[in-house]
């Protein structure tokens, strides 16, 4: 069996060595946070409070999953206060 690793092979990495990476939004924490994956390399990037890009390591997993949830939570919480407000 063939174990899969999250280490870039070497063609990806020296394309981005030489072009640069080519990242996309994989996830959006907030409106102003979100994750970005290279569509080569893989490397994995994520806004941080400086509004600049920085790699995305466990402890900025871990933030932005609490991040995602107060956000998730509070856009709910307005929608049904707005909800609630119009049916009076």
């Amino acid at each position: 069996m063939k174990k899969s690793s999250n280490k870039p092979t070497l063609i990806p990495k020296m394309y981005c060595n030489l072009f640069g990476h080519d990242f996309e939004v994989t996830k959006r924490v907030t409106y102003h946070v979100k994750e970005y994956t290279c569509r080569h390399c893989r490397k994995e990037l994520t806004t941080n409070s400086n509004g600049t890009l920085t790699e995305l390591t466990p402890k900025f997993k871990e933030i932005n999953a609490i991040l995602e949830r107060i956000h998730t939570s509070r856009t709910e919480r307005l929608k049904n206060k707005s909800l609630a407000s119009s049916i009076y």
